[in-house]
């Protein structure tokens, strides 16, 4: 299913999820299996089916990096269950950094150092995300695969950056 094309969207990484978010409340309410209370049991599983689908596409499309994969699997590759790993040794040198990091942060309790780690990942995220948004725009199978590592990168990054919240939770507690 090409969700951008069920909500009528250029399938691009640049989404503006307040159209998207319209385009989800038009499709909702047209799908939405109330209105077809007292039709056949044939269109009423349609329409739940055809809502369950509105709604993944919804899921699917407003989260980057979500709507990254959509995006390299309509381009014929599938990263969404895979445990291949980054390739980019400085990217695993830096990410050895940042875990050290997270345990220093988590040991000595500091909170101004992990502010200053939120902003370097922020800093990071914002970079990739600007190339990952040139590279899904080609169809040439090798900036493809550059466009998975960079994606590949960002979901490590989004663990981190959790990882980072429970620490700075467990700061305040």
């Amino acid at each position: 299913m090409n969700y951008f094309e069920l909500f009528d969207l250029p399938a691009t990484f640049d989404v503006d999820v307040a159209d998207l978010s319209t385009r989800y409340r038009e499709l909702q309410k047209a799908t939405h299996p109330d209105r077809f209370a007292n039709a056949s049991e044939q269109q009423k599983m349609l329409a739940v089916s055809r809502t369950a689908q509105i709604n993944d596409g919804f899921q699917t499309l407003k989260e980057p990096i979500r709507r990254a994969e959509h995006l390299l699997e309509l381009k014929g590759v599938d990263i969404k269950n895979e445990t291949q790993t980054v390739k980019d040794t400085s990217f695993l040198m830096q990410q050895m950094e940042w875990r050290e990091a997270l345990e220093d942060i988590s040991h000595s309790r500091d909170a101004d150092a992990a502010d200053e780690l939120e902003q370097t990942f922020k800093q990071y995220r914002a970079a990739i995300t600007e190339q990952l948004q040139h590279l899904l725009a080609s169809d040439d199978a090798s900036v493809i695969q550059n466009a998975a590592d960079h994606v590949r990168k960002l979901k490590f990054m989004a663990k981190l950056q959790d990882e980072l919240v429970r620490i700075q939770d467990a700061l305040f507690e």
